[in-house]
Protein backbone atom coordinates (compact mmCIF):
# COMPACT_ATOMS: atom_id res chain seq x y z
CA UNK A 1 0.00 0.00 0.00
CA UNK A 2 2.54 2.27 0.34
CA UNK A 3 4.91 1.50 -2.17
CA UNK A 4 1.87 2.62 -4.63
CA UNK A 5 0.95 5.60 -2.67
CA UNK A 6 5.01 6.28 -3.43
CA UNK A 7 4.60 5.57 -7.34
CA UNK A 8 1.41 7.69 -7.44
CA UNK A 9 3.41 10.06 -5.68
CA UNK A 10 6.38 10.13 -8.59
CA UNK A 11 3.75 10.16 -11.15
CA UNK A 12 1.91 13.19 -9.99
CA UNK A 13 5.56 14.95 -10.03
CA UNK A 14 5.82 14.60 -13.64
CA UNK A 15 2.43 16.73 -14.28
CA UNK A 16 3.87 19.65 -11.79
CA UNK A 17 4.37 22.68 -14.41
CA UNK A 18 7.27 24.65 -12.44
CA UNK A 19 11.01 23.84 -13.36
CA UNK A 20 14.10 24.35 -10.86
CA UNK A 21 16.16 27.22 -11.35
CA UNK A 22 19.01 25.54 -12.54
CA UNK A 23 19.54 22.33 -13.96
CA UNK A 24 22.42 20.14 -12.42
CA UNK A 25 24.38 20.44 -15.24
CA UNK A 26 25.04 24.08 -15.24
CA UNK A 27 24.92 24.33 -11.13
CA UNK A 28 28.97 24.17 -11.66
CA UNK A 29 29.63 26.43 -13.32
CA UNK A 30 27.08 29.20 -12.19
CA UNK A 31 27.80 28.72 -8.26
CA UNK A 32 31.11 26.66 -8.29
CA UNK A 33 31.39 28.25 -4.30
CA UNK A 34 28.36 26.60 -3.05
CA UNK A 35 29.42 23.17 -4.88
CA UNK A 36 32.58 22.69 -3.68
CA UNK A 37 30.91 23.07 -0.15
CA UNK A 38 28.48 20.71 -0.63
CA UNK A 39 31.04 18.09 -2.48
CA UNK A 40 33.62 18.34 0.43
CA UNK A 41 31.14 19.12 3.26
CA UNK A 42 27.37 17.43 2.32
CA UNK A 43 26.25 16.39 5.91
CA UNK A 44 26.54 20.26 6.63
CA UNK A 45 25.13 21.45 3.74
CA UNK A 46 22.18 18.78 3.88
CA UNK A 47 21.54 19.90 7.80
CA UNK A 48 21.38 23.59 6.83
CA UNK A 49 19.21 23.13 3.50
CA UNK A 50 16.83 20.82 4.99
CA UNK A 51 16.31 23.35 7.82
CA UNK A 52 16.17 26.23 5.71
CA UNK A 53 13.52 24.17 3.25
CA UNK A 54 11.34 24.23 7.06
CA UNK A 55 11.61 28.23 7.04
CA UNK A 56 14.13 27.46 10.17
CA UNK A 57 11.00 26.07 12.24
CA UNK A 58 12.63 22.89 13.80
CA UNK A 59 8.59 22.08 15.06
CA UNK A 60 8.08 21.17 11.56
CA UNK A 61 10.78 18.36 10.73
CA UNK A 62 10.11 14.75 10.49
CA UNK A 63 12.51 11.97 9.73
CA UNK A 64 13.26 11.99 5.64
CA UNK A 65 10.51 14.71 5.27
CA UNK A 66 8.04 11.91 6.07
CA UNK A 67 8.78 10.04 2.75
CA UNK A 68 9.82 7.21 4.51
CA UNK A 69 8.81 4.52 6.51
CA UNK A 70 10.76 5.28 9.98
CA UNK A 71 9.12 8.93 9.17
CA UNK A 72 7.56 10.22 12.79
CA UNK A 73 8.79 6.81 14.60
CA UNK A 74 12.18 8.13 15.78
CA UNK A 75 11.18 10.24 18.60
CA UNK A 76 11.67 13.60 16.35
CA UNK A 77 9.27 15.82 18.03
CA UNK A 78 12.06 15.64 21.24
CA UNK A 79 15.03 16.80 19.76
CA UNK A 80 14.79 17.63 16.10
CA UNK A 81 18.14 18.62 15.78
CA UNK A 82 19.60 15.56 16.97
CA UNK A 83 17.38 13.43 14.70
CA UNK A 84 18.31 15.80 11.61
CA UNK A 85 21.74 15.30 12.52
CA UNK A 86 21.51 11.64 12.62
CA UNK A 87 19.78 11.70 9.55
CA UNK A 88 22.35 13.97 7.27
CA UNK A 89 25.22 11.37 8.51
CA UNK A 90 23.66 7.86 8.68
CA UNK A 91 21.15 8.38 5.36
CA UNK A 92 22.65 11.02 3.81
CA UNK A 93 21.42 9.87 0.32
CA UNK A 94 17.67 10.24 1.31
CA UNK A 95 18.22 13.08 3.23
CA UNK A 96 19.24 14.94 0.43
CA UNK A 97 16.37 13.01 -1.96
CA UNK A 98 13.31 14.40 0.88
CA UNK A 99 14.69 17.84 0.54
CA UNK A 100 14.41 17.18 -3.33
CA UNK A 101 10.95 15.85 -2.56
CA UNK A 102 10.11 18.21 -0.41
CA UNK A 103 10.92 21.33 -2.28
CA UNK A 104 9.47 19.94 -5.44
CA UNK A 105 5.81 19.47 -3.80
CA UNK A 106 6.06 22.62 -1.72
CA UNK A 107 6.12 24.88 -5.35
CA UNK A 108 5.55 22.34 -7.66
CA UNK A 109 8.55 21.66 -9.52
CA UNK A 110 9.21 18.80 -12.14
CA UNK A 111 12.29 17.58 -13.09
CA UNK A 112 13.75 17.62 -16.34
CA UNK A 113 14.62 14.67 -18.63
CA UNK A 114 18.04 15.78 -18.42
CA UNK A 115 18.36 15.79 -15.08
CA UNK A 116 16.47 12.28 -14.42
CA UNK A 117 19.07 10.76 -16.88
CA UNK A 118 22.12 12.08 -14.70
CA UNK A 119 20.17 10.77 -11.23
CA UNK A 120 19.61 7.34 -13.52
CA UNK A 121 23.15 6.71 -14.59
CA UNK A 122 24.29 7.85 -10.75
CA UNK A 123 21.80 4.69 -9.86
CA UNK A 124 22.68 2.40 -12.26
CA UNK A 125 26.48 2.76 -12.06
CA UNK A 126 26.13 1.88 -8.22
CA UNK A 127 23.72 -1.02 -9.31
CA UNK A 128 26.69 -2.24 -11.50
CA UNK A 129 29.59 -1.62 -9.39
CA UNK A 130 27.59 -3.81 -6.63
CA UNK A 131 27.11 -6.32 -8.76
CA UNK A 132 30.83 -6.67 -9.66
CA UNK A 133 31.64 -6.43 -6.16
CA UNK A 134 29.76 -9.91 -5.53
CA UNK A 135 30.72 -11.60 -8.73
CA UNK A 136 34.75 -10.80 -7.47
CA UNK A 137 33.63 -11.68 -3.59
CA UNK A 138 32.25 -15.65 -5.75
CA UNK A 139 34.69 -15.99 -8.53
CA UNK A 140 38.26 -14.82 -6.51
CA UNK A 141 39.44 -13.86 -9.79
CA UNK A 142 42.18 -10.89 -9.02
CA UNK A 143 40.83 -8.93 -12.58
CA UNK A 144 37.56 -8.65 -11.57
CA UNK A 145 38.46 -8.03 -8.04
CA UNK A 146 40.58 -4.90 -9.55
CA UNK A 147 37.48 -3.85 -12.20
CA UNK A 148 34.90 -3.93 -9.27
CA UNK A 149 37.28 -1.53 -7.15
CA UNK A 150 37.69 1.06 -9.70
CA UNK A 151 33.62 0.65 -10.81
CA UNK A 152 33.16 1.41 -6.25
CA UNK A 153 35.32 4.28 -6.75
CA UNK A 154 34.22 5.97 -9.74
CA UNK A 155 30.55 4.82 -8.63
CA UNK A 156 31.51 6.40 -5.57
CA UNK A 157 32.81 10.08 -7.34
CA UNK A 158 29.71 10.18 -9.62
CA UNK A 159 27.47 10.04 -6.50
CA UNK A 160 29.43 12.74 -4.79
CA UNK A 161 29.42 14.97 -7.46
CA UNK A 162 25.87 14.51 -8.44
CA UNK A 163 24.31 15.20 -4.60
CA UNK A 164 26.54 18.17 -4.60
CA UNK A 165 25.13 19.84 -7.67
CA UNK A 166 21.24 18.99 -6.07
CA UNK A 167 22.19 20.36 -3.04
CA UNK A 168 23.23 23.55 -5.15
CA UNK A 169 20.02 23.43 -7.07
CA UNK A 170 18.02 23.21 -3.71
CA UNK A 171 20.08 26.53 -2.64
CA UNK A 172 19.39 28.43 -5.48
CA UNK A 173 15.96 27.73 -5.65
CA UNK A 174 15.28 28.92 -1.87
CA UNK A 175 17.63 31.83 -2.65
CA UNK A 176 14.53 32.28 -5.09
CA UNK A 177 12.19 31.20 -2.82
CA UNK A 178 13.47 34.12 -0.33
CA UNK A 179 13.56 37.04 -2.53
CA UNK A 180 17.42 36.69 -2.54
CA UNK A 181 16.97 37.78 -6.70
CA UNK A 182 14.11 38.17 -8.67
CA UNK A 183 10.15 38.71 -6.83
CA UNK A 184 9.41 39.16 -3.05
CA UNK A 185 10.32 36.65 -0.91
CA UNK A 186 6.97 34.10 -0.44
CA UNK A 187 5.12 34.32 2.79
CA UNK A 188 5.59 30.69 4.92
CA UNK A 189 3.05 28.42 4.21
CA UNK A 190 1.36 27.04 7.27
CA UNK A 191 2.47 23.59 8.61
CA UNK A 192 -0.41 21.66 7.49
CA UNK A 193 0.35 22.71 3.60
CA UNK A 194 3.99 21.55 3.42
CA UNK A 195 3.33 18.38 1.35
CA UNK A 196 4.02 14.79 2.94
CA UNK A 197 3.56 11.34 0.85
CA UNK A 198 0.08 10.63 2.66
CA UNK A 199 -1.48 13.83 0.56
CA UNK A 200 -2.90 12.74 -2.92
CA UNK A 201 -3.15 16.33 -4.23
CA UNK A 202 0.01 19.02 -3.40
CA UNK A 203 -1.09 22.24 -1.49
CA UNK A 204 -1.75 25.23 -3.65
CA UNK A 205 1.52 27.14 -3.04
CA UNK A 206 4.37 27.48 -5.82
CA UNK A 207 5.16 30.31 -7.80
CA UNK A 208 2.76 32.14 -9.86
CA UNK A 209 2.25 30.40 -13.31
CA UNK A 210 3.60 32.41 -16.20
CA UNK A 211 1.04 34.20 -18.30
CA UNK A 212 1.04 33.84 -22.13
CA UNK A 213 -1.15 34.95 -25.17
CA UNK A 214 -1.95 38.68 -23.03
CA UNK A 215 -2.82 41.62 -25.15
CA UNK A 216 -0.39 44.18 -25.02
CA UNK A 217 -2.67 46.81 -23.39
CA UNK A 218 -2.14 44.36 -20.32
CA UNK A 219 1.80 44.42 -20.66
CA UNK A 220 1.85 47.80 -19.72
CA UNK A 221 1.54 49.15 -23.61
CA UNK A 222 -1.05 51.21 -24.74
CA UNK A 223 -2.71 51.48 -27.89
CA UNK A 224 -1.41 54.16 -29.98
CA UNK A 225 -3.93 56.59 -30.19
CA UNK A 226 -4.15 57.95 -33.92
CA UNK A 227 -5.26 61.93 -34.70
CA UNK A 228 -8.75 61.62 -36.74
CA UNK A 229 -7.96 61.98 -40.88
CA UNK A 230 -7.56 65.22 -42.27
CA UNK A 231 -9.16 66.12 -45.09
CA UNK A 232 -8.85 68.95 -47.94
CA UNK A 233 -10.97 72.03 -47.87
CA UNK A 234 -13.80 71.46 -50.95
CA UNK A 235 -12.50 72.97 -54.16
CA UNK A 236 -8.88 72.27 -53.28
CA UNK A 237 -7.26 70.77 -56.54
CA UNK A 238 -3.82 69.92 -56.55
Amino acid sequence: MASQQHLEKMQLRQNYRNLWHTDLITTIHRHPLYCCFALWCGPCASYMLRKRALYDDMSRYTCCAGYMPCSGRCGESKCPEFCLCTEVFLCFGNSVASTRFLLQDEFNIQTTKCDNCIIGFMFCLQQIACIFSIVAMIVGSDEIQEASQILSCLADMVFCTVCACMQTQHKVEMDKRDGKFGPQPMAVPPVQQMSRIDQPIPPAAGYPPAAYGQPYPAQGYPPAAYPPPQYPPSGYSS
